[in-house]
């Protein structure tokens, strides 16, 4: 019992808070690529919607916020044991969720085994991130911090090399990484700023040993120069982003040109973008967590377990609805080309943002009280270090 309770102290809740959130509002735009209207892209200004674009653009906070917490739990966990150990961990986890990528995620968003598409997304990344800092590990933090900094605002110094070389399109570029007439596997995570983001948030870390009211004050004022420093920056449109904004031929798609950054690889504004607000929130729910978001905190203890549990059931309900509508379901189970990720477009598809929003409400509302009975039975359960992996 001894164990537990001090897994208990050592968790700090607004971590737990924003993290769930971040993975509630993440099911939005899963949800959406199941039972979107087929085409419809959201940043693309010729053909996008003002709704469409801001269901989309709300969910850029997602990895961005998931990447740095990573880091941040990671040096929390040194409370607990030795930089050898937690590298240790690190590096194993690191491995477990590239393989939860390539074999258990990709299952899930396809429902076959035949791998003649295979995309590599945020596991991929987020174990590469994980494997890197199990080295950054054993710096100091404010070294790991200037690497993660270098990193962000760094890499788009390199928009304008183009290669097909696979190793730049792990690093760098969205690519191949396998062409095949047979097999295609495509990175459309390239890791060098998410290790960026993770090394930064293992830094942050450092600020929930501050007496209080020093971290609160801390947050505040990074928040607000991250913030600045994109408005800054996006304005004066010359660094940060591949594609410049420009004046639309209305008020609302001039904001949409000025907010419509590029997410693959995440771009130093982008990451501005969404990283300021999150070290605002992070601020907002560090002395108390309001009643409404307590839900979310048990989903922000065991982000992997419901994020490996929200894609099936997502995935289920449209094979299910895609049966109803169309009197079979093998789209649903069939490779898609690249163009038509995650699955091949039935005859009979796609639905209005009010149905998405209310699959996406029903799915948070089924993945809610499972994520809360395995939070529960992680907290009580210390001794079963492999539940640390979920």
């Amino acid at each position: 019992m001894a164990n537990s309770s001090q897994a208990v102290r050592t968790r700090i809740e607004s971590v737990d808070v924003v993290r769930g959130v971040i993975m509630v509002i993440m099911a939005l735009d899963h949800t959406r690529d199941y039972f979107g209207m087929p085409g419809a892209n959201p940043t693309n200004l010729a053909s996008t919607t003002a709704a469409l674009f801001f269901a989309r653009w709300i969910t850029h906070f997602c990895a961005p916020t998931f990447f740095l917490l990573t880091g941040t739990g990671a040096y929390l966990s040194l409370s607990k044991q030795t930089p050898r150990q937690l590298s240790r961990f690190l590096f194993t986890r690191g491995l477990w969720l590239i393989f939860l990528e390539i074999i258990v995620l990709r299952f899930m968003m396809q429902f076959n085994v035949d791998y003649r598409v295979t995309m590599l997304t945020v596991l991929w990344a987020l174990g590469w991130a994980m494997i890197t800092l199990s080295a950054l590990v054993f710096l100091r933090p404010s070294i790991v911090a200037a690497i993660g900094v270098v990193l962000i605002a760094g890499h788009n110094a390199f928009d304008g090399v183009t290669s097909a070389n696979p190793f730049w399109s792990f690093l760098h570029s969205p690519g191949f990484l396998l062409n095949s007439p047979d097999h295609v596997v495509f990175i459309s995570y390239p890791i060098i700023p998410w290790i960026g983001v993770t090394a930064v948030g293992y830094a942050l870390g450092q600020i929930y040993s501050w007496p209080a009211e020093r971290r609160r004050q801390w947050l505040v004022r990074a928040g607000i120069a991250v913030t600045a420093a994109f408005f800054v920056l996006r304005g004066v449109n010359v660094y940060g982003d591949p594609v410049k904004w420009a004046v639309q031929t209305s008020a609302t798609f001039t904001l949409i040109s000025f907010f419509n950054l590029n997410k693959y690889p995440p771009s130093l504004l982008f990451l501005l973008m969404t990283l300021g607000p999150v070290l605002l929130f992070l601020r907002a729910v560090d002395a108390k967590t309001p009643a409404a978001l307590r839900p979310a905190m048990s989903i922000g203890k065991v982000p992997m377990f419901y994020f490996l549990l929200h894609f099936p059931l997502i995935h289920l309900i449209a094979v299910a609805v895609c049966y109803a509508l169309n009197g079979s379901a093998h789209w649903m189970f069939e490779s898609p080309g690249l163009d038509k990720f995650p699955f091949t477009t039935p005859p009979v598809w796609g639905f209005p943002l009010p149905i998405v929003y209310l699959v996406w409400a029903s799915v948070v509302i089924v993945c809610y009280p499972l994520s809360k009975w395995f939070a529960g039975v992680k907290q009580r359960r210390p001794d079963l270090t492999w539940l640390s992996y979920l």
